[in-house]
């Protein structure tokens, strides 16, 4: 039997119900929720076109942190980096950049991450998305230390909708992250017969692009009308609805009733809330959702993606072998993006993200195996296996990371719950920068293509998270999601079960009758005596 939640008392105590003003509300909050629900994915396009358009030019601000984190990465093994800043390795002769240098270089940009997602969610809840994003570009000043750092000390610092379109605008963040990572590798594949120091200087430059455009196009963006009405500013809100959509000034109404009453539901769990609140009661659970989620990102295996170069050249690849197949890999972040958009079609997050993890471990338990007998054969075997384990992510964990973890916060501590989900994030990716280059360099622990054992052992621990915490939130709107969790219903229910955040029209109406209030008759009434006292 399919269980059904409703909204608690708790959750009504905000309402007025002796009020027509609450009524026409919620039945507007409801008319705005159903029209939403018919639209077909051809249709929503239509009528969120400039949502979608301003959605995706903001988003590809990601193409500079995917640009960034392979560039870094991928001249650990170039020549012209290694023989500037490398040591002499006695077992071969040659310069490498050794294992604790290529942890603190990777490191360095997540440190800085940390005071920026603090900001950023103080900003964005005090002025807004829009001037939050647009204000900051100025940081791509510190650009210049990278360019020309003297020493690897200066370079670390220099590193220092609709529920129908949500999934697909959500991935699309991932999908900029990809092409930011493609452009990487090409670039890194053309500069190998390059000689000197603009083999690595240049792709430091090119990140001088992204900046000026951005801040623009930040700055001429309209505000997120939900952010909008968080701060209570409702004709703001009802402005940029009427810019985001092609909807009429009744349907833009009915929209932002849905913000008001979804808001409202959620101050009733989240009143005064702080950082504090996201550990408190079914917040709690969020944000271990949010926190979890980021973490599967890294120990699902995806660090020998990240140091594909590195784990390559371990591997046995000559220099231009491994940027070849860098470019291989690199092209899934896109391809794999773009095929998950056919599995939203289908099958929602919970689903595909399992699949993925599952996937991601049959091949690193591969790699791994061929690992402990490397020869000319096994070495080939492992460099198609990286590349098949790479479409894996890009397919299933990459694109669908973004919707859990956008989707599962409760509206009012949203910024926080995300903040503090990126924070994780972070610190695990301090911990897998620090020790997969000691895994795969030749001047440390030197597992090579063994590293594949320990990702895998990883990825289970991930896969068995998932399987009896992540929820299903597809189709699902923002209230809904709300009522799940209130209602604390188990993570592989979320799917089945029937959640109707509007089950208080029924009550709200028959109260009203008790009152003796018919809303019709009551608004007339104050017609005939408005016109009587003029």
């Amino acid at each position: 039997m399919t269980e059904k939640v409703v909204p608690t008392a708790r959750d009504l105590q905000h309402l007025d119900f002796g009020s027509s003003d609450t009524v026409q509300l919620v039945r507007q909050a409801q008319a705005a929720d159903e029209a939403d629900r018919k639209l077909t994915i051809v249709q929503a396009f239509r009528k969120y076109k400039k949502a979608v358009f301003w959605t995706s030019l903001l988003s590809t601000a990601l193409l500079m942190e995917g640009y960034d984190v392979v560039v870094i990465n991928g001249f650990f093994g170039q020549s012209q980096f290694q023989q500037k800043y490398g040591t002499i390795d006695p077992a071969t002769g040659k310069k490498v950049i050794t294992a604790a240098w290529q942890s603190g270089l990777a490191n360095s940009p997540l440190v800085g991450q940390f005071a920026g997602l603090a900001i950023n969610r103080w900003a964005s809840d005090r002025f807004g998305c829009r001037l939050t994003y647009s204000r900051f570009c100025w940081l791509c000043l510190t650009i210049f230390a990278s360019v020309f750092a003297p020493n690897l000390s200066v370079l670390a610092f220099g590193e220092a909708m609709s529920v129908v379109l949500r999934s697909y605008l959500t991935a699309w963040l991932s999908l900029c992250w990809g092409i930011g990572i493609l452009l990487s590798s090409g670039i890194l594949r053309a500069l190998v017969g390059l000689e000197g120091e603009l083999g690595y200087r240049l792709p430091f430059a090119l990140q001088w692009i992204w900046p000026l455009p951005l801040a623009i196009a930040g700055f001429l963006a309209p505000e997120s009308p939900w952010n909008a009405v968080r701060r209570n500013k409702f004709d703001l809100a009802k402005k940029f609805l009427l810019r985001l959509s092609s909807s009429n000034e009744q349907e833009a109404e009915a929209t932002l009733a849905y913000i008001r009453h979804t808001t409202e539901l959620e101050r009733a769990e989240t009143a005064n809330a702080s950082y504090i609140a996201c550990f408190k009661g079914t917040n709690l659970r969020r944000t271990e959702i949010n926190c979890m989620t980021w973490v599967c990102q890294v120990f699902d295996g995806n660090p020998l993606t990240s140091y594909a170069v590195v784990f390559l050249e371990a591997a046995g690849f000559n220099e231009t072998q491994t940027f070849d197949l860098n470019i291989g890999i690199s092209s899934c972040f896109v391809a794999g993006v773009l095929i998950c958009y056919l599995l939203f079609l289908y099958f929602g997050c919970r689903t595909i993200y399992l699949i993925g993890l599952g996937g991601m471990f049959t091949t690193l338990v591969l790699i791994g195996a061929l690992g402990f007998n490397p020869n000319h054969g096994h070495q080939l075997s492992i460099g198609y296996l990286l590349i098949v384990c790479t479409l894996v992510n890009t397919i299933c964990m990459g694109p669908t990371c973004y919707p859990v973890v956008s989707e599962t916060p409760s509206g009012q501590l949203r910024y926080k719950t995300i903040s503090i989900g990126r924070f994780v994030y972070n610190i695990a990716g301090l911990i897998q920068n620090s020790i997969t280059p000691r895994m795969l360099s030749s001047t440390s622990w030197n597992w090579g293509a063994r590293s594949g054992s320990f990702y895998a052992g990883t990825n289970l621990l991930c896969f068995i998270w998932c399987w009896f915490r992540l929820p299903e939130t597809k189709d699902r709107s923002f209230g809904e999601i709300d009522l799940l969790f209130e209602n604390k219903v188990c993570a592989r229910k979320f799917k089945t079960t029937k959640a109707d955040q509007f089950a208080q029209n029924e009550m709200l109406e028959a109260r009203a009758e008790e009152v003796g209030q018919q809303f019709d008759g009551k608004n007339k009434l104050m017609h005939v005596e408005y016109h009587g006292i003029a």
